[in-house]
């Protein structure tokens, strides 16, 4: 009995001081070579070294780890951008509020286009849409620039009728969905965890409310045309 319980303090007292970066690897599904090069590039902090060659890792880099894959795999975030946001969210000068405008800065869709006259009446639009809204958003903020973008696109094709008769219907929404991203980052107490959760509610949330969006055009479509649940291949 006396050896088993040595034994376990002994194990307990190795996981307090982490695991290799084999074990690191294996919890989270990121080969060596990988969590090697997050290091080197600043995404994930270095490890503990218990000799030489040998670094041990904790709970936070399991994760960070899991918060890097995340933006990359479903954020489509860079290596870059995201090294770039992680900066924001361990700056304790920076408020959560600007942390999460840095987030937003880099998952902005690009901006394209010609800049003629549909993209400056577009740029108006967008500009009395937050006036009218009464958003405390900047007219050159980067997803303001975009929207102009979209605006002016869908006018060139002909399609200003969705933008005449929607764009207040799809602001209204999403003011409902930003009510309930900000709502979950204030239920968390620790700043880390606030901006985090920004960030993380940010970039995900942009890929949850595109898979919802399209799961419910395909149900109005079927509502509308006496359509029925279709296999993905068709």
């Amino acid at each position: 009995m006396m050896e088993w319980a040595l034994a376990r303090s002994g194990h307990e007292r190795a996981g307090e001081r982490g695991v290799r970066v084999g074990e690191l690897s294996r919890r989270t599904g990121v080969s060596v070579p990988t969590i090697k090069y997050y290091v080197r590039e600043g995404l994930l902090p270095a490890g503990e070294l218990s000799s030489p060659n040998q670094a041990r890792y904790d709970e936070s880099h399991v994760r960070r780890l899991r918060l890097v894959r995340a933006l990359i795999d479903v954020g489509g975030m860079s290596v870059a951008a995201i090294r770039d946001v992680l900066e924001a969210i361990e700056d304790p000068s920076r408020s959560v509020h600007k942390v999460l405008g840095a987030a937003h800065d880099h998952i902005a869709p690009r901006e394209g286009g010609e800049d003629d006259a549909a993209r400056e009446a577009a740029a108006e639009q967008v500009a009395e849409l937050i006036a009218r809204r009464g958003w405390r958003v900047h007219p050159g903020n980067p997803a303001a620039r975009s929207l102009a973008d979209t605006l002016a696109a869908l006018r060139r094709l002909g399609h200003e009728r969705l933008v005449d008769l929607s764009l207040d219907t799809y602001a209204e929404a999403a003011e409902r969905v930003a009510a309930v991203d900000m709502a979950y980052v204030t239920g968390e107490v620790a700043r880390e965890e606030v901006v985090e959760s920004a960030v993380v509610g940010t970039v995900l949330g942009d890929a949850l409310l595109v898979s919802l969006r399209r799961l419910a055009q395909v149900d109005a479509s079927a509502r509308a045309y006496g359509g029925e649940a279709l296999p993905p291949s068709v």
